[in-house]
Order: structure tokens, then sequence, then C-alpha cells
């Protein structure tokens, strides 16, 4: 069966589940999805940091946010408490945030190891480079 498709969209989307699914197979031991592991590992990295600032980094409406983020709290995972002006919501990760992010990362390491063998070392990184690209490119219709 032939997936190519002339859309971008298309194909990123086909190609972002693939690997979503690829590291969620590997992240499974801990109870974590792909994209709640990222979660942690980036609040990790950022926070205490306000919602709307978070949902900005993990290029997320706000929205779609409050939904990721029900699961992490509820297992007390990502703590949800008041931001410095009273208005705002902060996040922080909990200690068993931590604990459960520090769990999954040699899962995630030998995702990455299989990707990488799999689909090549050099391909991978011009990969994530162009990911990461594209997630900083301005594309609403308005720009």
């Amino acid at each position: 069966m032939d997936l190519a498709s002339p859309c971008h969209c298309i194909a990123l989307r086909q190609a972002s589940r693939r690997l979503t699914q690829h590291y969620d197979q590997h992240l499974a031991p801990t109870g974590l999805r792909t994209s709640q592991y990222g979660m942690l590992r980036s609040l990790g990295r950022v926070g205490p940091i306000s919602i709307n600032t978070f949902a900005e980094i993990m290029v997320m409406d706000r929205t779609t946010m409050g939904r990721a983020l029900r699961p992490l709290t509820r297992d007390g995972l990502v703590a949800v408490g008041p931001g410095p002006d009273g208005r705002t919501r902060s996040l922080t990760l909990t200690a068993a945030g931590r604990r459960r992010m520090e769990d999954a990362l040699p899962l995630w390491e030998q995702a990455q190891q299989t990707f990488e063998e799999r689909y090549g070392a050099v391909p991978a990184s011009d990969l994530r480079q162009a990911a990461l690209s594209l997630a900083r490119t301005e594309l609403s219709p308005a720009a």
C-alpha cells in the first residue's frame, strides 16, 4: 500500500503517528505515553511555568493543554497551583513526576537508539532539526 501523499501535513502526521507508536511501545511499562513523557521532560526543564506559556512552548492550544494535563495531575505527576499574579495557573513537576520521568528515561533512550538504528543516526538528526525548524515557523493565515 502506497502511503505517499502530496499533502505535507498528511505525510508528517503519518510519520508522527508511526514514530509515536514506536516510542509508546517502549514507554508502555511506565504507564506513560510519549506525549506525557515529553510534557514531563519539558516541564522539568522550564517549570514552574504558567499553563499558557507552557502551551506555547509545547505548540499546543490552551484547551488541548488542559486535557493533556488531566491524567498527569490526577496521577500526582504535575501540580497546578496559583500563578504569580493570582489570575494565572502555574505548573510544577512533582517529586513523583520526576521519579516517573527518571524511570522512563532508559526506555526512552532505547526508543531513541532503536529509531536511529533503523532510520539512520544522521537522517534522524536531520529530521529532528527540520521538525524543530518547522515548529518555530509561523504558519498562521495572517502571517
